[in-house]
């Protein structure tokens, strides 16, 4: 009985010192919290003054007339309904999808058998040959990227058609014809940014264990069983990731089709972005602007919100 006793105090006074050493304040973790704030904080004030600011500026202005050049005058839901009778900004909308949608085609499907290609059998110099030939176009800018393609892409002087013609091809306008206007634009920013992807997805490639494939040759598996039952499950969270990137960065490109076609002719290879440029610097309707950029926010918003969704049927994690 009275060890019984002697034991449940011994239980009580060890709870009360827990409880006691929980209360007290922990100098270490303290300090640990102050380091973590310290690392954080010049990311913090980026994010506040490039991004979160400039929202929610964006968000006030949609709420108002202003050209610049004089006092904004507030006009509440105005530009919010003058949307729904701007049919010009419903077939600028068309072409960016269908610009965004095959440039995200090429560099989630020609990105992935590129990589897979370069990562077979080769000599080591011309494996990174063709990676930083592929990779180089990302890291130049967009813009001298656009210009070099305009002179290639000339119809009267430009290589693109003289090196058609020498298979019998006759010229094709490709900046000044709302066919191929759009096409040009696909191409250019298709080969600026299909290095990108590339990368990502030989990063991918190379964490696949080779165990598993070694397995797969094993049991008889033929290369393109190995590549999709194997391969392509293990690396869906690279290409879900992909998914999201390009999609995002496909709807807000800008530098080429305003560098090739400035958007022409029509409105037959303008982009959204664009348009939201020629409203707030061309028409000086920044209130209109803003609230065309708030519909691109939400459209994005809802396209990934879209993929995380449908990706929980596809994507497989280890």
């Amino acid at each position: 009985m009275t060890d019984h006793t002697a034991g449940g105090v011994d239980d009580g006074s060890r709870e009360a010192a827990i409880i006691a050493a929980r209360g007290k304040k922990d100098p270490a973790g303290r300090g640990e919290g102050f380091a973590a704030l310290g690392f954080l904080t010049p990311s913090l004030i980026g994010f506040c003054l490039f991004v979160l600011a400039p929202a929610i500026g964006v968000i006030a202005l949609s709420f108002y007339n202003w050209n610049l050049l004089s006092d904004g005058m507030f006009i509440g839901l105005g530009n919010f309904v003058r949307l729904l009778s701007d049919r010009r900004l419903a077939e600028v909308y068309v072409s960016t999808t269908y610009m965004a949608v095959a440039i995200l085609l090429v560099n989630v499907i020609i990105g992935l058998l590129l990589a897979v290609l370069l990562e077979t059998k080769m000599p080591r110099w011309i494996r990174g040959f063709f990676r930083l030939s592929f990779l180089f176009p990302f890291v130049v800018s967009s813009s001298a990227v656009a210009l070099i393609w305009r002179f290639l892409l000339n119809k009267d002087l430009g290589l693109v058609n003289y090196w058609l013609g020498l298979i019998g091809i006759e010229r094709i306008d490709w900046l000044g014809s709302s066919t191929f206007a759009p096409i040009s634009v696909i191409i250019v920013a298709s080969w600026k940014t299909l290095g990108f992807s590339i990368l990502i997805y030989i990063a991918g490639l190379q964490s696949i264990p080779n165990e598993i494939r070694e397995a797969a040759i094993v049991d008889g598996a033929n290369g393109w069983q190995r590549f999709w039952r194997i391969t392509l499950p293990l690396l869906s969270p690279t290409v879900f990731f992909l998914l999201v990137i390009n999609t995002i960065s496909s709807f807000q490109i800008f530098a080429e089709p305003r560098v090739l076609t400035s958007g022409g002719p029509g409105d037959s290879s303008r982009t959204i972005v664009q348009y939201i440029y020629d409203q707030a610097f061309g028409s000086f309707d920044l209130g209109y602007a803003s609230t065309v950029g708030i519909t691109l926010l939400l459209v994005l918003i809802v396209l990934t919100a879209i993929q995380f969704r449908v990706s929980r049927r596809w994507t497989f994690y280890e």
